[in-house]
């Protein structure tokens, strides 16, 4: 280490007793280094100290360009799924309407006991309308209207409907059918039979325990609801329901019979 003395500094340091051990002054003058050299030794620093030169890399590749992406609402329109069509109920059977017929013309009027009225207009539909009361749901039929002694009446009708077969024309108006018949037969009461010929006859779609218990008029004329012998076949358990039916029918001919 070089403390750079001057004569008159080294003079005042040996009156202080210090020796001084160092090149002398015309050495130091040698040994000194150019004024060049800070400025190239300041350039070996920083050349030490600077970080080294990126190297410059090849660009990469551009990615490949994805179609623009649909907009939400787009979107939601088309994964949403599309609303279920409306539920209804079973349409109607195509019927055809056979003319009234008389279930016991040959029974004697003046047999036939008071309180019956002047007839009865029966509405059902029939799987044999050319023999009403064949077969088991016809004989069910008929022991029904024997319990009520309706066998005894001559005005008994049966207004049978009939599910038309593929190719058969169906009946086009049956409550206006039903009404002229009403008009022409004067009954006392019109008995309907069953959900298919309240819908019919009525154009009434309630179910059948509703229908049972309101009243009804077809074309002026008092009307009851009750459950056909078809079902009662197969449904025994309702035949005393039925048959409840039947006795307000009754009552309600007697109470006209007996205010008239």
């Amino acid at each position: 280490m070089s403390l750079h003395l001057d004569a008159r500094q080294r003079a005042m340091l040996q009156e202080m007793g210090v020796t001084v051990w160092g090149p002398s002054p015309a050495q130091e003058a040698t040994a000194q280094p150019p004024a060049s050299a800070p400025s190239a030794l300041a350039a070996v620093a920083a050349s030490a100290v600077a970080p080294p030169r990126a190297q410059p890399q090849a660009p990469s590749p551009a990615p490949a360009e994805r179609p623009p992406a649909p907009p939400a609402h787009t979107t939601s329109r088309s994964t949403s799924p599309a609303p279920a069509p409306a539920t209804t109920g079973p349409a109607a059977p195509a019927l055809r309407l056979h003319p009234p017929q008389a279930l016991y013309p040959t029974a004697d009027p003046a047999q036939t006991p008071s309180g019956l009225g002047r007839g009865w207009l029966i509405v059902a539909e029939s799987m044999t309308p050319a023999e009403p009361l064949g077969g088991d749901a016809g004989r069910l039929l008929d022991n029904m209207l024997r319990a009520m002694q309706l066998h005894r009446h001559p005005r008994v009708f049966l207004a049978a409907l009939e599910r038309s077969a593929p190719g058969t024309e169906a009946s086009a108006d049956i409550p206006a059918t039903l009404a002229e018949a009403v008009a022409q037969l004067q009954p006392a009461m019109v008995l309907v039979l069953g959900h298919v010929a309240a819908r019919a006859a009525l154009g009434r779609t309630e179910p059948l325990g509703r229908l049972r218990a309101g009243p009804h008029v077809l074309a002026g004329c008092p009307a009851v609801v009750t459950y056909d012998p078809a079902f009662l076949l197969r449904s025994q358990d309702n035949k005393a329901a039925a048959w409840a039916d039947l006795c307000r029918a009754l009552a309600m001919v007697r109470s006209a019979e007996a205010g008239g």
